[in-house]
């Protein structure tokens, strides 16, 4: 079924559509949070999840402060002695360079600063500072503003460089990006990754529109410069070591690798959940943005992705709306939900070759308004159906009820005439004439309409049709519009069971004297059904010689003083369809009027009907 939406309903819903799908664009291009995020974050897990874990890159390491050194050490926070001793031992395992993801501020003794920061002269080294920037949930839209920093300890930043540790989650805690840049009031600060970076590489990276460049290779960030993190797997994915060994002098090869030191004690330090693990330290957060910096790694979502997320959210809610206004409704539901599980799939095999697409977007950006126009169509369809319900049943009192509901179903029904078997037979009354001058208009209107409910009654008794009301007459038909091996059988059933109705209902309305009999006749053979009339006003007729014998056998009834006259082919095909034996009581062969071969007909006087004949189909 096509749809029944006006024109202006769905030319409303799409340009509704598309606005709504535009704001959403807009914010997904701005890198504006929204609800929308909370949906794409758990796709992406999913994505994540099903890629599985990966190796990390071996040229970084995690030294971890862990329940092991925190035991043997006896205190927590170590104390700058121990975190000096720690440094020299990361420097004699052979590491290049140093990153300390622990804040050194705070009070401690000269001669622990001092000895700390001797050691940290040793080794390139970067140390970690933390900041409150303009947004606690800042978002990858610019480049976050740093409103107050938590700095080491001057000394140690004489010693080593400073990068900032932020971190950027979603609503649920998932640390989703590292920013590289801040802007405070000095300036543009460092990430405490991109220093990382520079000293395990050995070169300075170069910030470009959107990207950082790492000698001759370029990788692509989002926006304001923040790194979308790929995670490796569960903690400890990244090589890690315990602090103690170092402590206690545990032989370690950390030769070329940048060494990463921060807590991963229980209870102590920060924690996060990831896709892998719902519990994982601070230090391999920062670990992993830095590994995903070395490897080439971080998921790629660009301002470029970021288009790309935008049309595909667009094109949906357009060809989504289209096919809901347009096409039959379980196609075009078919085809919008296809388009769905395509992006879904697309955003699932580009996720293999780490390009984040926002897989959430297309789904918020069309199901709303695809919802609410498939609901105004249901509504709209429902009208039309109960319009047309209305029609039909209006149409059903101009036509039989069986013609009547196969052309609202079909409106092209009998467009092109067709020829096929039917029984037609023919009803009148004898005497009408001089009792509608008696009666007068108003009471022969009432005597018709009882004669006619008779006739609509015992018709659809016997399965057939009403074509035509001819005053005290009626054309009835069987077989129309579908022919079946019981149409004769029911006609002639119909003939006997009006005469019997039609000849009670005058007794019993003192109308003998007046009308004399009933008169029926019927013939079966070939017809042709068709459409009559005027394009925008027909009727479907039934024609051929088969109509015009059944309307001569009125005539014969009337020259052989009979009530009820059926031909011979009539009677033979009724006689196959039932087991009753019975025979007319008079038969006669007569010329049809207008026919040049004569027919052999039964008679029957009122008083002559076999009782009890029952056709198929019919109840006696």
């Amino acid at each position: 079924m096509t749809s029944a939406l006006p024109r202006w309903v769905a030319a409303l819903a799409l340009l509704s559509g598309l606005v709504w799908a535009a704001l959403l664009c807009q914010q997904h291009l701005a890198g504006t949070a929204s609800v929308i995020d909370r949906f794409e974050t758990v796709l992406l897990d999913l994505r994540i999840t099903l890629a599985g874990e990966r190796p990390a890159p071996e040229n970084i390491t995690i030294v971890a402060i862990d329940d092991r050194t925190v035991s043997e050490v006896g205190t927590y926070p170590l104390d700058r002695k121990t975190l000096a001793e720690l440094v020299t031992g990361i420097r004699e395992a052979g590491a290049a360079a140093i990153a300390i993801d622990i804040l050194l501020s705070g009070e401690s003794t000269e001669t622990d600063d001092a000895a700390l920061a001797a050691t940290l002269e040793s080794l390139p080294a970067v140390i970690a500072a933390a900041a409150r920037v303009a947004d606690a949930q800042q978002t990858a839209s610019a480049v976050p503003v740093v409103r107050e920093a938590l700095a080491p300890d001057p000394r140690f930043a004489e010693t080593a460089t400073v990068g900032l540790v932020n971190i950027v989650t979603d609503d649920g805690g998932t640390p989703r990006h590292i920013p590289l840049l801040f802007l405070s009031g000095s300036g543009l600060q460092p990430s405490f990754g991109l220093k990382a970076l520079e000293l395990a590489s050995g070169r300075t990276p170069s910030l470009t529109e959107e990207g950082v460049r790492i000698g001759d290779r370029v990788q692509p960030l989002d926006l304001g410069w923040h790194l979308a993190l790929n995670y490796y797997g569960p903690a400890e994915t990244v090589d890690t070591i315990s602090a103690a060994r170092l402590l206690d002098g545990d032989p370690v090869d950390l030769h070329g690798r940048l060494a990463v030191l921060g807590v991963t004690a229980t209870a102590v330090g920060d924690r996060f959940a990831t896709p892998f693990d719902p519990v994982m330290p601070g230090v391999e957060i920062q670990a992993t943005g830095i590994a995903n910096l070395l490897d080439g790694s971080a998921l790629l979502r660009t301002g470029a992705i970021r288009l790309t997320d935008a049309a595909a959210a667009l094109t949906i809610t357009l060809l989504g709306l289209a096919a809901i206004a347009f096409l039959p409704l379980a196609p075009a539901v078919f085809f919008y939900i296809a388009l769905l599980a395509g992006w879904l799939a697309l955003t699932m095999i580009l996720f293999g070759q780490g390009q984040w697409l926002n897989a959430a977007l297309p789904f918020a950006a069309s199901l709303p308004p695809v919802i609410a126009l498939l609901l105004s169509r249901q509504v709209f369809e429902r009208l039309r159906s109960q319009k047309l319900a209305r029609a039909s049943a209006a149409l059903s009192r101009f036509q039989s009820p069986k013609l009547a509901g196969r052309v609202a179903e079909d409106p092209t029904f009998l467009a092109v005439p067709k020829e096929q078997d039917a029984a037609m037979l023919f009803v009148d009354l004898s005497g009408y004439t001089g009792l509608s001058e008696e009666l007068g208009p108003v009471r022969t209107r009432d005597f018709l309409k009882e004669f006619h409910t008779i006739v609509v009654d015992v018709v659809s008794q016997y399965d057939g049709v009403v074509l035509d009301f001819m005053g005290d007459g009626a054309m009835l038909g069987f077989g129309i519009p579908d022919a079946s091996a019981e149409d004769p059988a029911n006609a002639a059933g119909c003939c006997f069971e009006l005469e019997r109705r039609v000849s009670q209902w005058i007794a019993d309305a003192g109308m003998a004297g007046r009308i004399s009999r009933v008169r029926v006749g019927a013939h079966v053979g070939e017809v042709v059904l068709s459409r009559l009339g005027h394009d925008s006003q027909q009727q479907i007729a039934a024609t051929g010689d088969c109509v015009n014998v059944a309307a001569r056998l009125l005539e014969v009834a009337k020259d052989h003083d009979a009530s009820v006259v059926l031909s011979s082919d009539l009677m033979r095909a009724t006689s196959a369809m039932t087991e009753l034996d019975y025979s007319p009581p008079r038969q006669a062969t007569v010329a049809i009027r207008g026919r040049q071969q004569e027919l052999t007909v039964g008679l029957w006087r009122s008083g002559e009907i076999p009782p009890g004949f029952v056709a198929p189909g019919g109840t006696g």
